[in-house]
């Protein structure tokens, strides 16, 4: 990975910051706070009562120096112990950032700190510059490896970066995958960057544990290295912002996993911090309330999505996904469509344009405790419905005036840059045979899984997925869809949000297993219809665990919002 740190895709000062940006900072730092610093440091056994004089840290990301400061104290102390001068420790550290300015600020703190330890002004200004260096972790040319590597690397989509830097990025990082976020190669390059027996310790979002774009980086834990703790930190505030992260601590090293902590914190506080780390030290102490500890014996293979709930959940969910097909093998599952501007594309019956170009719409505002109350609006169909290009405006003259007055606006848009001699489409294709088709309606955020059943009268919505099947009595399947035990699958897997809600995307509903409608007992199907009819949710989940041959599911916190 050598490089020339000359390159012109060097990232540009303000490109990104370092830290939980994403989450809420626009341009700022968002800081770890302290005791939550000293409890990843702890995890990676970076500690003031060994000898970390003969160590070596890297921090791929400073900041301010939340962590670096830290360090070095606990460097600093431990070179205390052994009797080595400060001024021998030039390889101890090593710490980036493309920013100019917190280079500056964390050389400084460390000066100030080195000078508090009886450090004079040279050796201490020599030791900061070379520790703390202005250059992009992801490009730079390091040629050694590190016993240490904490800190909480940027969040970033990859897509929001220049195209050639996007490029580069994904040339170096296999982990780079679809819509991936940039710090799941900072995770990568990190662990590469391991001695044999080294211990990576980051704070970071943690959705690359369970979604599509983290699949090549859990293949590569997988393979490579061992995970020795993780921590959920869904409900804690472990930054000094008010931001939403999604954070999770997670400690990782050469080996394979086994006997594998996994923690949730109520809050992260300095308590839960400090006896947490008593726990995993082996100390026989009470957990705080709030706090669950529990052993995974085995982990998760290959790119398989991390479920960490509990084992006892984990055991029920394997034990349905041997049993049960995927939903996909009696039905579809599908998103609506993306118009790219919806304030031209969706309009009022009364538009001036062609009917046949106009396609009834259903929203997720349209939908009310599960029935279709208010939808009145229609999307454009800019596609031919026989070969699925762009129409011929030519004819249809009411639509093509309809654009052209629009032109303006709808040539801003991505999609109308990349097809210029089809500026006028949307982004998704609209299919007119779907509006006819009986077909299931979910909203992507929920706290529980919300089925309505359109009979045949709309097409979806982008913020809307849709199941149909030619295998099932779609209000059978619309009582299954309706029941926890479909929840219990979605769960597992989805994307966690504040308040308790979910993202019931379709890469999270391919997870639902069903039973082979076949093989359902007639009365019992008939009975799971009626109750999606009348929307009776107990009875759906009494005669869903009846359906799947289950007594009863592991507890999980939802917030059930199906009423």
């Amino acid at each position: 990975m050598q490089t020339n740190l000359s390159l012109p895709l060097q990232m540009p000062k303000h490109a990104y910051e370092y830290g939980a940006r994403a989450s809420g900072e626009a341009h700022g730092v968002v800081l770890t706070k302290p005791h939550v610093v000293e409890l990843i440091l702890d995890l990676a056994g970076y500690t003031s009562d060994r000898d970390l004089t003969g160590t070596s840290l890297l921090e791929p990301s400073c900041g301010h120096g939340a962590f670096v400061v830290p360090a070095v104290k606990r460097l600093l102390e431990a070179a205390k112990h052994t009797g080595r001068a400060p001024s021998a420790l030039a390889n101890a550290i090593l710490a980036f950032d493309i920013d100019r300015e917190h280079v500056v600020r964390t050389r400084k703190a460390v000066v100030d700190l080195l000078a508090d330890h009886r450090v004079g002004q040279a050796v201490a200004e020599r030791l900061a510059e070379g520790w703390v260096r202005e250059h992009d972790f992801l490009l730079a040319a390091i040629g050694r490896t590190f016993d240490f590597v904490v800190g909480n690397p940027p969040y970033i989509r990859i897509e929001q970066l220049a195209g050639a830097l996007q490029s580069e990025y994904r040339r170096r990082y296999r982990s780079l995958y679809d819509r991936a976020d940039l710090y799941v190669a900072f995770i990568e390059r990190g662990l590469s960057l391991l001695s044999s027996d080294g211990v990576l310790s980051f704070i970071c979002a943690d959705r690359w544990v369970s979604n599509k774009y983290g699949a090549p980086l859990r293949e590569l834990v997988s393979a490579k290295y061992q995970v020795r703790c993780y921590i959920d930190l869904h409900k804690a505030s472990p930054f000094e912002s008010d931001v939403i992260a999604y954070p999770s601590i997670f400690v990782l090293s050469p080996g394979k996993s086994e006997n594998v902590p996994v923690v949730t914190l109520e809050a992260a506080s300095a308590t839960e911090c400090g006896a947490l780390t008593e726990a995993l030290a082996g100390k026989a102490i009470r957990l705080p309330a709030g706090v669950s500890l529990a052993t995974y014996k085995c982990w998760f293979e290959g790119d398989e999505p991390w479920v960490l709930s509990s084992p006892a959940h984990l055991d029920t969910l394997r034990f349905l996904e041997a049993k049960f097909a995927p939903i996909e093998a009696t039905a579809h599952v599908g998103i609506g469509v993306a118009t790219g501007m919806d304030k031209l594309y969706i309009v009022g019956g009364d538009a001036e344009i062609e009917a046949d170009r106009l396609v009834p719409l259903v929203m997720r505002d349209d939908i009310e405790k599960g029935r279709i109350r208010t939808a009145s609006r229609f999307v454009i169909n800019t596609f031919d419905d026989d070969d699925g290009r762009a129409v011929d405006l030519d004819r249809f003259p009411k639509l093509r005036k309809y654009l052209t007055a629009r032109a303006n606006e709808i040539k801003k848009r991505h999609v109308a840059q990349k097809n210029p001699s089809a500026w006028f489409r949307t982004i998704d294709r609209v299919y007119p045979k779907l509006v006819s088709t009986p077909k299931l309606l979910i909203p992507d955020i929920a706290g529980s899984n919300e089925v309505a059943f359109d009979e045949g009268h709309f097409h979806p919505h982008h913020n809307l997925y849709f199941v149909t099947s030619s295998q099932w009595d779609m209000e059978v399947l619309g009582g299954l869809l309706s029941s926890k035990m479909a929840l219990f699958f979605v769960w597992s897997y989805a994307v966690k949000m504040r308040g308790g809600y979910l993202r019931f995307q379709a890469q999270y509903l391919r997870r639902i297993r069903l039973p082979d409608p076949i093989a359902l007992p007639p009365k019992l199907a008939k009975n799971i219809k009626t109750a999606f009819q009348t929307r009776s949710f107990a009875r759906l989940d009494e005669l869903a665990l009846e359906a799947y041959g289950l007594r009863e599911l592991p507890l999980f916190d939802f917030v059930d919002t199906r009423a």
